[in-house]
């Protein structure tokens, strides 16, 4: 599996073509084998085709003209010009169809990487360069389709051509074919010390590749920082780094690319002429005619012509074994949270949540993030976690939520244990509104409407204007209708946070899950939020992690979390008469209040 790192880091690779990659692309091929085998049925004929016309011009030149039959030679040039019609007629059937299936392959590659990645887990995400992850579903796929529409079929027509031309070869003269596979041997050796150096040269490459898809998507991610901080230039410096990298792998990959074919020519050429001097000489007791000799120049073509394409195709899966690498690696990764074999469906549920002496811990030999949380939530109640960071307050809800499974005791709903139910019908039932809100490119409506794609244009409304986002909406340019920016870039945090939380709402979910929500609202828009909410979370089973104490203090149940445990519980008035943790976090939060006004 590749080594998770930056974009200043390169990915680690196999050292030789992984055979098992290459056999895993006959897998998309299936559905369309009917398709293939007519492509191959149609290229075999242009090979017959191919190997028939030198023969032809041999009859033509040792048994039609000597003996002046100029009939037979008006027949025979009918014949070969329609032969070459069919040769061509072919030959853009094979074009067509073959980038059609190519297509359609490359297609369902990207599909299944795009529908796969979409299932990992939180921390494949967090601990990778999104632009490393990007250029595995975008440049390395797009990489395969020369191979993927052109290199699988045409090769079969290749060995085919290459074959058939080798025997009609013995058949005419085996004394002549003999001396054509002379240099044959130090073509494999060619090939095979080339092919070593491409390997690394086209990982070096991806390698490169990546870290500059890396850099440049870290780069427009935190333009802001870049242009606040006035580091421009350094960012320039970084990019013409990554880049230069990419150039010179990128030259050394051709250098050694155009190595291959050079060579097969030279190799090729030798070998005509090797056989002009062995025909013309008659070396070794060849005694070949001139149609003979001229046959044989036309089948070493047809027959360096396809050792010339294989070794192009060599080239190609030199090339591919190191993206489908990355490609398949990224498929491998399994998703750590699935649904059990036997998972049911979770009924509607009226929203008792239960943390039965929940443990939790990142890595199996790791330390406890949550140590035996008990909390027990009745339906319609509404829970405030607080506590200091990194105390375990959003674990608790990630837990809910089965973003990460508990590795002792159990988290409920309804009695249903999470893990014994499927993700979907899990989450199908939950709301959730995190700090940092994401808004799609799109229309206004088109991101509520994300909460319920059935919904109409009413109930996304009545959603808006429960949270009190139809104001600043209908003050929009084109209200509901108005385009936005992908993450929203166009709109305030506060209006980008009503939005996200209107689309939540329109979802009407029974479990509501609030983390730091209302941390980028300012106090009116907070207070009128607040008062718009009132009458939905009724019903609803609430948790909400918060800092502001007017979010907080009227929850039904205030938790405060600690060093993963789970030490007070109570109603504000309750907390604050016991004068512990949670009346030190409330005094402190008072005591910044004053001095900030002084």
């Amino acid at each position: 599996m590749a080594k998770r790192n930056t974009f200043r880091e390169d990915e680690e690779l196999e050292e030789q073509i992984n055979l098992g990659d290459l056999r895993r692309i006959t897998v998309y091929m299936k559905p369309y084998r009917a398709r293939i085998a007519k492509i191959v049925a149609v290229v075999m004929s242009m090979s017959c085709i191919a190997v028939s016309v030198p023969y032809l011009t041999k009859v033509v030149i040792d048994d039609v003209l000597p003996h002046g039959d100029y009939a037979l030679l008006g027949w025979i040039s009918l014949l070969m010009l329609a032969l070459i019609v069919l040769y061509e007629i072919g030959l853009r059937y094979r074009t067509l169809e073959i980038t059609r299936v190519g297509q359609l392959m490359l297609k369902d590659m990207r599909r299944d990487l795009f529908t796969h990645i979409q299932t990992l887990p939180f921390s494949y995400f967090d601990s990778r360069p999104h632009g490393k992850i990007l250029i595995r579903v975008v440049n390395y796929v797009n990489t395969l389709s020369d191979t993927l529409s052109s290199g699988l079929i045409n090769v079969i027509s290749d060995v085919f051509t290459f074959v058939i031309t080798l025997v009609i070869m013995f058949v005419i003269d085996w004394k002549l074919a003999l001396w054509s596979l002379v240099l044959f041997p130090l073509l494999i050796v060619v090939v095979r010390v080339l092919q070593h150096f491409q390997r690394k040269a086209y990982q070096n490459l991806s390698n490169k590749q990546s870290n500059l898809n890396a850099f440049i998507h870290e780069s427009i991610a935190g333009v802001k920082t870049t242009q606040t901080f006035a580091r421009e230039q350094e960012q320039y410096r970084t990019f013409q780094e990554q880049q230069g990298a990419v150039r010179t792998a990128w030259m050394r990959s051709v250098h050694l690319q155009f190595l291959m074919w050079p060579s097969i020519e030279i190799i090729s050429m030798s070998t005509m002429a090797l056989l002009y001097y062995v025909g013309i000489m008659h070396v070794a007791g060849v005694a070949a005619t001139t149609g003979t000799l001229i046959a044989f120049i036309g089948y070493a073509n047809n027959f360096w012509n396809p050792v010339i394409n294989i070794g192009n195709f060599y080239n190609q899966l030199v090339t591919c074994s190191a993206y489908l690498e990355r490609i398949f690696e990224t498929m491998d990764v399994q998703p750590e949270i699935t649904d059990a074999s036997d998972a049911v469906e979770l009924p509607p549920v009226h929203g008792q949540v239960d943390f039965n002496d929940v443990v939790f811990r990142y890595e199996p030999d790791g330390r406890n993030i949550l140590n035996l949380v008990d909390l027990h939530v009745s339906p319609g109640q509404t829970v405030a976690l607080v506590g200091p960071t990194g105390a375990g307050k959003t674990t608790i809800i990630n837990l809910l939520s089965r973003f990460y499974d508990v590795a002792d005791g159990s988290v409920t709903v309804d009695g249903h244990d999470v893990r014994d139910v499927t993700l979907t019908s899990l989450r199908r039932q939950m709301g959730v509104m995190l700090q940092d809100t994401f808004i799609f490119s799109g229309t206004i409506r088109d991101n509520i409407r994300y909460g319920r794609l059935d919904a109409t244009d009413e109930e996304i409304e009545r959603a808006a204007k429960a949270v009190h986002a139809h104001d600043f909406i209908m003050h929009l340019p084109d209200g509901y209708d108005t385009v936005v920016e992908e993450r929203g870039a166009t709109l305030s945090m506060g209006q980008r946070q009503l939005i996200a939380f209107a689309r939540v709402l329109l979802a009407d979910p029974r479990i509501l899950i609030l983390d730091e929500a209302t941390s980028n609202i300012d106090t009116k828009t907070e207070e009128a939020l607040q008062a718009g909410l009132d009458h939905l979370l009724v019903g609803r089973t609430s948790f909400i992690i918060a800092h502001r104490l007017s979010t907080i203090e009227n929850a039904d149940v205030i938790c405060f979390i600690d060093h993963g445990q789970l030490v007070e519980q109570g109603t504000h008035d309750e907390l604050m008469a016991r004068r512990g943790h949670y009346w030190r976090l409330v005094e402190s939060q008072y005591a910044m209040i004053t001095d900030a006004i002084e």
